[in-house]
């Protein structure tokens, strides 16, 4: 059921990603819709516990989990299972009173370097996002975004200018990073909001190209040709002063439409999401074999009302949850 923004389970006496503080949180992932805080004790999948200790703070009461170990809270067993969302990301399966119910959080089926696989979860409950529940979203293959990344990139070092790319400082930037490594051994420049997250990835084994802090470059330095990942406020602060005639471009799987680029004023964008396409969601709800589906954040009303044409039973349910933002 619905609670303070996020879910809360009777049955085990916890609250999955909480809007407010919660006796027990249960963590799918350590994006800031998700994870807050203030909660006496967190749980969450093994390789978001750095995270969450980067966000939250490094005193926090926070357990790790490994993926697929089942944990008995009250009358429920709880285990959780890759999202395929960032590293770490996880859904939350729950099993009481006979019946298994899975809250997926955020989910992505494409192949991703930077995170664990997603995982099919069979369940007689399935609470799925709907960020991208439209039919206009189907989404490139990640290789062929990361082509055009470097060939925008090699543009602007022809013209003698600086590459900023916008995306979100924890999963996408590291996205990113792992997928150019793939096909380019260049130094990429790094705002100072990915500096500790992206050293969490390589901790965590995860290959990424080399990077740098604009920071740490002295004053005045020259990034003509250079490529620079920033989140998207950054691209409207007098950070952005540094680089000069910079190009400016947007990953995000919004850049799918012509409207959202405009809007953000940029002269380039890269569909490239840690979030499932619409093709990709209705897959998964049926490879859960769920009856009953939950519809959360995002175009929830067109998905619910698609599946309920398609006979399962399909609800809208309000949480604090906001998608695909700036983190």
């Amino acid at each position: 059921m619905p609670r303070n923004g996020g879910l809360h389970c009777p049955a085990g006496g916890f609250d999955v990603d909480p809007g407010e503080p919660a006796p027990l949180a249960l963590i799918t992932h350590a994006h800031s819709d998700h994870a807050r805080p203030g909660s006496g004790r967190y749980l969450a999948a093994e390789p978001t516990v750095p995270f969450l200790r980067l966000r939250l703070g490094e005193d926090i009461d926070v357990t790790g989990v490994p993926f697929g170990e089942t944990v008995r809270l009250g009358d429920a067993g709880v285990s959780f299972h890759p999202a395929g969302h960032i590293l770490g990301s996880a859904q939350v399966r729950v099993e009481a009173g006979g019946e298994v119910w899975v809250v997926s959080g955020d989910y992505a089926r494409q192949p991703d370097p930077t995170s664990e696989p997603f995982e099919v979860v069979p369940c007689d409950t399935f609470v799925t996002e709907a960020t991208f529940a439209l039919p206009i979203y189907r989404f490139p293959d990640p290789g062929r975004v990361a082509e055009e990344v470097l060939s925008w990139w090699d543009a602007c070092r022809d013209d003698g200018r600086a590459a900023v790319l916008a995306c979100y400082a924890l999963g996408k930037s590291q996205r990113l990073l792992a997928e150019l490594a793939r096909i380019t051994d260049r130094t990429v420049h790094l705002h100072g909001a990915m500096v500790q997250t992206t050293r969490l990835y390589r901790e965590a084994g995860i290959p990424l190209l080399e990077t740098a802090a604009v920071a740490d470059r002295p004053d005045g330095t020259n990034f003509a040709g250079e490529l620079i990942l920033a989140p998207p406020s950054a691209l409207r602060s007098p950070w952005m002063r540094r680089f000069g005639d910079a190009r400016t471009a947007f990953a995000s799987g919004w850049m799918r439409l012509r409207g959202p680029r405009r809007r953000r004023a940029v002269d380039r964008g890269f569909v490239l999401s840690d979030h499932a396409d619409w093709p990709d969601l209705v897959r998964t709800v049926e490879e859960t074999g769920a009856r009953r589906v939950l519809v959360t954040h995002g175009f929830r009303e067109p998905l619910a009302r698609f599946l309920r044409e398609r006979g399962l039973d399909a609800e809208v349910l309000a949480t604090g949850f906001e998608g695909e933002v700036e983190d």
